[in-house]
């Protein structure tokens, strides 16, 4: 079993640290704690080194990021980075969202649940070992590939420094802000979700960077 480290130790104790629900019952990571546990516990025991990587616990082999702890209101789970590659035979990896191209998301509700699938839990986490040693990379769409929401383009447009800050962000931070903006139905919603984004683009961030 590889080293437990401290700040993971500490995000279990005092959750992620992105809220102002840090050390309340309403917590999620504090929701979810004995769920977490196990789920650590299976992750060190595969011999990948623990991390704290957005302020959550990453699991990473080489350097490479292979899987995450994630809590949520409703569930935690298991994080599979390249989760699209593996085979998945007994259908429990779901996809976090309808444009997540490689992410795939094993969910529980109890500790239970984590227990009883224990055995095939560490396969796949096994199997995306042999990925990442492999060096499989997942096949995503060129940033072209993806529809430019029009009010998004239109600041690009008539923002000259807004343009070069979005334009200076890698095609991957560029493809998550058109997929956030463009998953508003109506209009003012996307153009407040540009406004909101706008000072995060400017530092160079990604949508889901702190």
């Amino acid at each position: 079993m590889n080293a437990a480290n401290p700040e993971v130790d500490e995000y279990i104790a005092e959750g992620c640290g992105r809220c102002d629900l840090v050390g309340t019952p309403d917590c999620k990571v504090q929701s979810w704690q004995e769920e977490i546990k196990a789920l650590r516990r299976l992750l060190l025991e595969s011999g990948l080194t623990e991390e704290r990587k957005w302020g959550s616990p990453c699991y990473t082999l080489n350097g490479k990021n292979v899987v995450m702890i994630a809590a949520f209101k409703d569930n935690c789970s298991l994080s599979f980075l390249k989760g699209v590659l593996l085979k998945d035979p007994q259908g429990i990896l779901e996809k976090p969202g309808e444009n997540s191209q490689s992410v795939r998301f094993a969910r529980f509700t109890n500790a239970k649940q984590i227990m009883e699938q224990w055995d095939v839990l560490k396969h796949y986490v096994f199997e995306a070992i042999e990925v990442e040693k492999a060096g499989l990379e997942v096949k995503k769409k060129d940033i072209s590939e993806h529809d430019m929401p029009e009010e998004l383009q239109a600041k690009i447009d008539n923002d000259p420094d807004f343009k070069t800050a979005f334009e200076a962000l890698t095609p991957g931070k560029q493809r998550s802000y058109m997929i956030h903006i463009s998953q508003a139905k109506q209009s003012k919603t996307r153009l407040s979700r540009i406004e909101k984004c706008i000072p995060k683009i400017r530092e160079g961030k990604g949508h889901n960077e702190y």
